[in-house]
């Protein structure tokens, strides 16, 4: 890459996963819309025919009269190929299909154990991770060979233990993972003070926050507004709307949207533990017993939907149906931003810009009562060639051991993941609180039939 001024020419960057229908779309537009970086991007998939759509759409973005950066898109024929030189590399892969989600998701239910998402605890994350974190130790081990001084970014769930593989695999890798759930629940005291206070027009970068816990279970310790501390008011917040759940507008309808909630899980936890947390109640209500969750009433009482994959691959058919339309020209390419800060914290790698944001990486004593070296979710200060974690201090007592147990389980899943120890991953499988309520021999049924519904995506050990 080539430093000119204010700006980054040449730079190279790896997509793998690049047959992406979403993340892909949202990140080539991103970069089209910044004039201070351009370069070239190289697409690596193990679906080759995805990976060469999105790089004609990529093609298209660039040519984009309004484009204010050129971008050259390539499509590379291994990994080996796409991350040779790479300044960056992104990760953004689905591991299995959905066939292998819905086991994951809905298999589960025979027992009475209901997901709401199943992509990063309970039996359906470690499934998935068994199956996903593999692929990243591959990932981790052709960064070392081919790309040793690049920043990886990872958007993979479950998150928290493809960031740990990625260390465990190559400990000098310089890998971080993003997540916008904490930008939703900014979005969320943006419209508290345009509900309380009549204050309307509030970006949520204007919400300064401090950030603990690990990815999907993050809670907010501080949360100010132009230096006015927002606990008091979210308390009266929650109070507010701890029985009618809060939607902002009347076609915001969190029954009508298998991602939205009506926040009422947040703000049962806040008035119980006296934090905010950071994530999408879907997402909150699976760390927990299944206080939210026990069914799908129960979920429906609580003001969030199941999100049942036949749902996401009825979404899969539209995406695809679009990306036709996209390449046809029957649809034109929109330059709308993604709302993301991937390729922000790239431009303040490379130091156009420092930059604070919530980020997933090691633990080096940000969280201090969490174990050294654990994947945690805190705020860092990206500056040029380097991430700096924010003191977060400890997690509050209550809410610590809530966390812990997680922690304890992710660091197992890798383990097991990574030498295919089958009983290890059972009894990791049995711990989590989704599956207090089985029997051993319901458990190990249910624990045999998911593994082998996704062999196919799993090492041969695992066949033995």
């Amino acid at each position: 890459m080539i430093y000119e001024k204010n700006r980054v020419k040449d730079l190279k960057i790896a997509y793998v996963g690049g047959g992406s229908r979403g993340w892909a779309w949202g990140f080539m537009t991103d970069l089209t819309n910044d004039g201070q970086l351009c370069g070239t991007v190289r697409l690596y998939d193990i679906d080759r025919e995805a990976a060469e759509k999105n790089a004609r759409i990529g093609r298209r973005l660039s040519e984009h009269p309004e484009a204010k950066s050129r971008w050259s898109y390539e499509v590379s024929g291994s990994l080996e190929e796409a991350l040779a030189g790479a300044d960056f590399v992104v990760i953004s892969i689905l591991p299995g299909t959905f066939d292998e989600m819905e086991s994951d998701v809905h298999l589960p239910e025979r027992v009475g154990v209901y997901q709401s998402v199943g992509d990063t605890v309970g039996p359906g994350g470690l499934v998935r991770a068994l199956r996903t974190l593999p692929m990243m130790a591959e990932i981790a081990r052709a960064v070392r060979d081919y790309a040793p001084n690049a920043w990886v970014i990872n958007y993979t769930n479950p998150m928290t233990t493809c960031i740990r593989t990625l260390y465990a695999v190559y400990p000098e890798i310089k890998a971080f993972g993003c997540c916008h759930e904490v930008f939703g629940t900014q979005k969320l005291l943006c419209a508290m003070l345009e509900d309380l206070c009549g204050i309307a027009g509030v970006g949520r970068e204007e919400i300064k926050t401090s950030v603990t816990g690990i990815n999907h279970f993050t809670w907010l310790t501080s949360a100010s507004y132009r230096g006015t501390d927002l606990f008091p008011l979210y308390r009266t917040f929650a109070q507010k709307y701890r029985e009618s759940g809060f939607v902002k507008g009347k076609d915001d309808n969190w029954m009508n949207n298998s991602f939205d909630c009506s926040h009422k899980v947040k703000f049962d936890l806040f008035l119980r533990y006296g934090l905010i947390a950071a994530a999408g109640d879907r997402h909150l209500a699976e760390f927990l017993p299944p206080w939210y969750l026990k069914n799908p009433e129960t979920a429906r009482a609580w003001g969030f939907s199941l999100t049942h994959v036949a749902w996401r691959k009825e979404d899969l058919k539209r995406r695809l149906a679009r990306q036709a339309r996209l390449l046809s020209g029957e649809e034109a390419l929109e330059l709308k931003g993604s709302g993301e800060e991937g390729h922000m914290l790239i431009k303040a790698l490379l130091g156009l810009g420092d930059l604070v944001s919530n980020v997933n990486i090691p633990n080096r004593g940000q969280v201090e009562n969490l174990p050294l070296g654990a994947m945690v979710e805190t705020n860092a200060l990206f500056r040029r060639d380097e991430i700096s974690p924010a003191l977060a201090g400890a997690i509050p007592a209550g809410i610590d051991a809530l966390v812990m147990r997680h922690v304890l389980g992710q660091e197992a899943t890798v383990k097991a993941a990574l030498s295919c120890d089958r009983e290890l991953a059972f009894n990791v499988f049995m711990n989590d609180p989704q599956m207090g309520g089985v029997g051993l021999a319901d458990g190990r049924a249910l624990f045999d039939d998911m593994i082998h519904n996704t062999l196919t995506y799993l090492p041969e050990a695992w066949r033995a």
